[in-house]
């Protein structure tokens, strides 16, 4: 018996541009011998420059002149190869160039990345419009903004930390906003309510079960990961699933949290939580603890795409961020990739991740980049209050 195959020739890696580009991303930019070109996102929000200064060193030390198309090779020498591993900076720098290499690699096949990972499960991502203000008042517009817009779906950010630990005042003011944005909508609106980590352990109970009076999908990061890991999940008495996963950056946490909350929804990040790679291994892991899935996007259209060629894959995907962002269009040259339609994206056809970057214009860019630095809140005695 014969079997036609198609060769593929070999192509190895030949050099790589980092971009610092507006409002505060990076992109990175790997050739390869055969002209084949791949892109990714490494960034920590805040940290560009360290992240910057982490893909440099393992490029150069690990990569130049080594095979594309061995992803997992390179992954497991770019995580293993040094005895201190994870975290956030280190995770990060992987996850961009992993992203890289499987967009090369869709790129030498022809084949979209979820077509390599197994295939598409879904034709459609669902996705979801963030709403977030300082001002009560402006949660109704936003909300039937939202909604004219397209969305089904709304995630909410209503909490801020003024003191230690939160009185009625603070508590009402966030059920308040989150009472608004449900009066607006109606049910056939579905609500998320994020929390951001920065509410004090004491009060999570507490404020959780309130909300559970606006049936909202799931809540996340009441309080940050690591006290996550001391509320003992059995005791507590609200009924809305429990989302975190964003801080989290390898399967391992992951598996942690599984294990000893356990929570109803991971959101791993696709760049933080060391690219497509790993974070495809945190979805067959939650799939296998009946745990659903929201991916988290760090920032541009080059993370946003990994995300969707996950949610693709993965039949535990409920939602994930929506792409749409005013900075987008400035450095894609198909930003239709991203046109949602009733809260729902199309997953990309198109080989690799399926889009095309600007490199003009990213190249432009690159010399206008701002730091960006998230803000540093303070309670009212002047110490340091979660952001």
């Amino acid at each position: 018996m014969f079997i036609d195959t198609v060769a593929v020739s070999m192509t190895t890696i030949r050099s790589y541009d980092l971009y610092k580009v507006p409002p505060r991303w990076v992109f990175l930019r790997i050739e390869t011998s055969s002209g084949l070109v791949g892109w990714g996102e490494p960034i920590i929000e805040g940290r560009a420059d360290t992240v910057i200064a982490a893909v440099e060193e393992l490029m150069d030390k690990y990569l130049i002149g080594e095979e594309s198309a061995k992803i997992e090779h390179h992954w497991q020498l770019l995580y293993r190869g040094g005895f201190f591993r994870g975290g956030p900076i280190l995770m990060s720098a992987i996850g961009g160039i992993d992203q890289a290499l499987w967009d090369i690699k869709g790129k030498q096949h022809g084949a979209p990345v979820h077509d390599l990972l197994g295939s598409n499960v879904r034709e459609q991502v669902r996705v979801y419009q963030n709403i977030n203000s300082d001002d009560t008042d402006d949660y109704r517009d936003l909300a039937n903004e939202a909604v004219e817009a397209g969305y089904n779906v709304l995630k909410l950010f209503p909490a801020t930390q003024r003191q230690y630990v939160e009185g009625p005042e603070e508590i009402d003011e966030i059920c308040r906003r989150v009472e608004i944005v449900r009066e607006t909508v109606g049910p056939t609106v579905d609500i998320a309510v994020d929390l951001h980590g920065r509410i004090s352990t004491s009060m999570c109970q507490r404020l959780c079960s309130r909300l559970d009076e606006f049936d909202p999908i799931f809540i996340e990061e009441p309080v940050r990961p690591e006290r996550m890991l001391s509320i003992d999940r059995q005791s507590l008495s609200f009924q809305s699933p429990l989302a975190l996963g964003e801080r989290l950056h390898t399967r391992w946490e992951f598996k942690t949290h599984f294990n000893q909350i356990p929570i109803d929804i991971a959101q791993p990040d696709p760049t933080h939580a060391g690219g497509i790679s790993e974070v495809r291994r945190i979805a067959d892991i939650a799939d296998a603890n009946g745990i659903d899935l929201v991916f988290n996007c760090s920032v541009g259209p080059i993370a946003s795409s990994s995300c969707l060629h996950l949610a693709a894959y993965a039949p535990n995907t409920v939602m994930q961020p929506t792409p749409a962002n005013r900075y987008i269009s400035d450095y894609i040259e198909n930003p239709d990739v991203f046109s949602q339609q009733d809260s729902y994206v199309d997953v990309p056809s198109k080989p690799g991740l399926g889009i095309h970057i600007d490199r003009e214009t990213v190249t432009e860019q690159a010399g206008n980049s701002v730091n960006w630095q998230n803000p540093i809140w303070r309670h009212d005695d002047m110490s340091f209050a979660e952001w």
